[in-house]
Parts: structure tokens; sequence; C-alpha cells
């Protein structure tokens, strides 16, 4: 996509929803960001009820 066209498109999805949408996704900056352990996280915590 064009540098024009890419800053209308998010200028245009700002006035839509505002400056809340993160420049990259979860996907696309992979597995070793800050919630890695996410996962692992749950699995400790999940109440007994949950099975496990």
């Amino acid at each position: 996509m064009e540098p024009v066209a890419e800053a209308r498109r998010r200028r245009r999805l700002d006035e839509v929803f505002g400056d809340v949408l993160p420049d990259t996704t979860a996907d696309e900056r992979g597995a070793d960001g800050p919630n890695q352990d996410t996962e692992a996280w749950y699995r400790h915590n999940r109440p007994p009820h949950h099975g496990g």
C-alpha cells in the first residue's frame, strides 16, 4: 500500500475507532512480548471446578 493511502486509511480508522488500535497485533509481534507466559499463568490459577 502506498504511504499516502496508508496514512489516509489510518486517519479514517482513527476517526471511526479513536486512537485505540495498536500499530501491530499480538500475532505480528510474536510470543516474545510481555504476555508470553499468560497460558501458564491461567493454567496455574485455574479454579478446581474448571478441571485440570
